[in-house]
């Protein structure tokens, strides 16, 4: 077998929608946009064989977590050997190389020893009102696009640093200097916000600060406080988001995890208040409050008006893209893409207020949007491309850069299929999580003449269709263009 670059571990019983199927393709599909080529991923359910060859030469493992999975002596044995194959001889640690996607909540006690402080990537939903356990079916609802590709985006980068390490080159950029110390302490939230605060950490991540916690927090009340205590010593901010759930109650607690982690970093804040070594603290409170406990009702009650839990902290109730604003204002230096490197346009004296429509297209049809770049440039417009050639991690950094800037989008459907085309249009959905805060003017998927496409595939992302013959494409184009005017 060829050299395995991803090994997918998992049961048969797990794969009966073909969930795993799903999944492999999607996480195949994402990497070889961040690789640049298409990565060599291999699926081992319990029923088939490993040779040890195959099994050392295997760069990252995933280990598809389910309850199945736990009573699976084969699985366990997989990661067990996978460890042991590459625990001495890895250029990086096992827990960079091994990535636990947990397909169901299973819980902290119950999860493979070696795995249990690992940060898991969670790849099902929580229903917010009833807390029930959903797995995702419909891969392209509004409900996947905020969930489920926000996770295998993580993941898949994730997974792309440790590829790059062992490849030998270098990871993420190093920490800014901001802070006399690095960390940032980005707390655990309840079930409604965890793909916000995921966002948040994405953020943080990708420009090179560290944050805490890195791994996945005792069910042990007491070491769980131990731990926490000590990250939040390392860190100069703790960001702690409240919205409406209470969160999860640890065994031998009466508070929630939220909770506990808030009065913690209280009582931190007030004890280094004026020193090198300050924490500050940023609580947001979703303003949008709806069904929700009386106990929640109160935490929130206590954490507005109660002065000892407010030491170093700064509590905003705002729409939460204006907190993550703040946060940006505060921390994040803005991505500067060497022009030379850079399709994007800026908009200074010489570009004035024009307004930009950043045209995405695969390289493959590269010389079939030279009329689309002509047209838009003829209606005044400024035109935004990607980029194919240079340093993979500067490529993304454009492309991140574009998202955030344009005023239009139009993504270029020629030769590549409806698939990537739907990536290309994930991409534009996800733009906030970059840190994009101005209004989309406009945004269509344009095709070849008289190439076709799924239309019904497209219809609930509002965006507009153009294709049919050149000289409709034109015309709707035309309109498109000086809609946005």
């Amino acid at each position: 077998m060829a050299g395995i670059d991803i090994l997918i571990c998992h049961t048969e019983q797990d794969n009966e929608s073909y969930w795993i199927d799903n999944f492999k393709k999607f996480v195949e599909l994402m990497l070889t946009q961040v690789l640049g080529k298409q990565p060599n991923i291999v699926l081992k359910p319990e029923t088939e064989q490993i040779s040890d060859e195959d099994l050392k030469n295997a760069k990252v493992l995933i280990t598809v977590l389910s309850e199945s999975f736990m009573e699976s002596g084969e699985c366990l044995d997989t990661l067990e050997a996978y460890i042991k194959t590459i625990g001495t001889k890895a250029s990086v640690k096992y827990q960079n190389r091994v990535f636990k996607v947990l397909k169901t909540p299973i819980s902290y006690d119950k999860q493979p020893t070696k795995l249990r402080e690992q940060l898991g990537y969670d790849f099902y939903q929580v229903d917010n009102e009833s807390g029930q356990i959903q797995e995702f079916k419909d891969y392209f609802s509004t409900e996947a696009e905020r969930n489920y590709w926000m996770r295998l985006v993580d993941l898949a980068y994730d997974i792309h640093e440790t590829l790059l390490m062992l490849a030998g080159g270098e990871s993420s950029a190093s920490v800014k200097p901001i802070f006399s110390r690095k960390s940032i302490y980005l707390a655990e939230t309840g079930h409604d916000l965890v793909v916000q605060k995921n966002i948040i950490r994405r953020e943080l991540l990708r420009h090179g600060y560290n944050v805490l916690p890195n791994h996945s927090l005792s069910s042990s009340l007491s070491e769980m406080e131990k731990n926490v205590e000590a990250e939040l010593k390392e860190s100069s901010l703790s960001i702690h988001l409240v919205g409406n759930s209470y969160g999860d109650i640890p065994e031998g607690s009466d508070r929630s995890i939220v909770d506990i982690q808030n009065r913690i970093a209280a009582d931190i804040s007030s004890k280094t208040k004026g020193q090198e070594d300050e924490l500050s603290r940023l609580i947001w409170i979703s303003p949008e409050l709806s069904n929700i406990s009386e106990r929640q009702r109160s935490f929130i009650e206590n954490v507005k008006r109660d002065t000892s839990s407010l030491e170093g902290a700064e509590i905003l109730q705002t729409p939460l893209e204006d907190f993550k604003n703040i946060i940006r204002n505060e921390l994040l230096e803005e991505v500067s893409v060497d022009k030379k490197l850079s399709g994007a346009v800026e908009h200074n004296e010489k570009t004035g207020d024009l307004k930009s429509v950043y045209l995405i297209y695969d390289k493959i049809d590269e010389s079939a949007t030279k009329s689309i770049k002509k047209k838009i440039e003829q209606s005044g417009c400024q035109v935004m491309t990607p980029l194919f050639e240079g340093e993979l991690l500067e490529l993304r950094e454009q492309h991140i850069s574009n998202l955030k800037m344009f005023d239009a989008a139009l993504i270029f459907k020629g030769k590549v299929n409806d698939q990537w085309v739907r990536m290309k249009m994930l991409d534009i959905l996800k733009a906030p999580g970059f840190g994009r805060s101005k209004p989309v003017l406009g945004k269509a998927i344009v095709t070849s003449p008289g190439e076709s496409i799924n239309k019904d595939s497209f219809f609930n992302n509002e965006m507009e269709i153009i294709t049919g013959e050149e000289k409709v494409i034109n015309d709707a184009l035309s309109y498109f263009l000086d809609s946005i005017k």
